[in-house]
C-alpha cells in the first residue's frame, strides 16, 4: 500500500507524463510492479486529476514503448548488451535459461504470454531482440494485443476503486486472476472459431471433391 500511495501522490502532482515514464522504467526492469502503476493511474483518474480513457491510452503508450526499447536494445547489440551492466543484472543466467526453457515450450507464442510473467517480462523481451526469434511487427503486435487486455482492467479497477481503497485492496490481489481468466476466455473463443472455420473450409474443400468426382 505505501508504494500505491507513493505513486498516487506523484502522479496526482505530475498527470499523465509521470504515469508515461514509470512504466517506461518498468519495462526497462526497475522493480516497480507494472500492475500498481497502472492502478495508481487509475485511482488519480478516479478522484478526478485526469480522464480515465486517456489514462488508458497513456498506460498502453508507456507500456508498449517500454517493452519495445527492450527488444531494441537486444536487436541493436546483440549479446553484446550484456556488457552493459545493467542488463546483466537484468539477464543473469539462470533468467536466461528460465527464459530459452519458455521459448523452447512457447514458441513465438511467448510475446503474448510475456505480459502476464511479471519478472521475466524485460529478460524475455531483451532475449528475443538479441536471439532474433521473432520480428520486430510480430512482437509488437503480440504483445500490444495482450497489453490490449491487461492495461484496461488495471486502470478500470484503480478508477472504480479510488474512492474505496479497502475494495481496491482486495481486487488488487485478484486483479491478476481475473485478467488470466479474460485470457482464457478470449483464448476459448479463438479456438472455437478458427476452429469451425477450419471445419467448415474443410467440409467444402470434401464437397468439391466429391462434384468433381461425379463430374469425370
Amino acid at each position: 500500500m505505501d508504494l500505491l500511495d507513493t505513486l498516487i501522490q506523484f502522479f496526482t502532482a505530475n498527470g499523465y507524463l509521470a504515469v508515461f515514464l514509470v512504466l517506461m522504467i518498468c519495462g526497462f526492469g526497475v522493480p516497480i510492479p507494472e500492475d500498481i502503476t497502472l492502478v495508481a493511474g487509475g485511482v488519480i483518474a478516479g478522484l478526478g486529476y485526469v480522464n480515465v480513457h486517456v489514462m488508458v491510452a497513456v498506460g498502453l503508450a508507456g507500456v508498449l514503448c517500454g517493452d519495445s526499447l527492450m527488444f531494441a536494445v537486444g536487436r541493436l547489440f546483440g549479446e553484446r548488451a550484456l556488457r552493459l551492466r545493467w542488463v546483466a543484472m537484468l539477464l543473469t543466467p539462470k533468467r536466461y535459461a528460465r527464459v530459452q526453457a519458455k521459448f523452447a515450450r512457447y514458441g513465438t507464442r511467448l510475446m503474448f504470454i510475456a505480459r502476464f510473467l511479471p519478472g521475466l517480462r524485460s529478460p524475455i523481451y531483451l532475449t528475443a531482440g538479441m536471439t532474433r526469434r521473432v520480428s520486430f511487427l510480430k512482437f509488437f503486435l503480440l504483445d500490444g494485443l495482450a497489453a490490449l487486455i491487461s492495461v484496461p482492467v488495471w486502470v478500470y479497477l484503480g478508477y472504480y476503486g479510488a474512492q474505496n481503497h479497502e475494495w481496491l485492496l482486495t481486487w488488487l490481489g485478484r486483479g491478476k486472476t481475473v485478467v488470466l481468466a479474460i485470457v482464457g476466455v478470449l483464448m476459448i473463443g479463438a479456438i472455437w472459431y478458427f476452429g469451425r472455420r477450419f471445419l467448415r473450409r474443410r467440409a467444402l474443400l470434401k464437397r468439391r471433391r466429391e462434384r468433381r468426382r461425379h463430374a469425370h
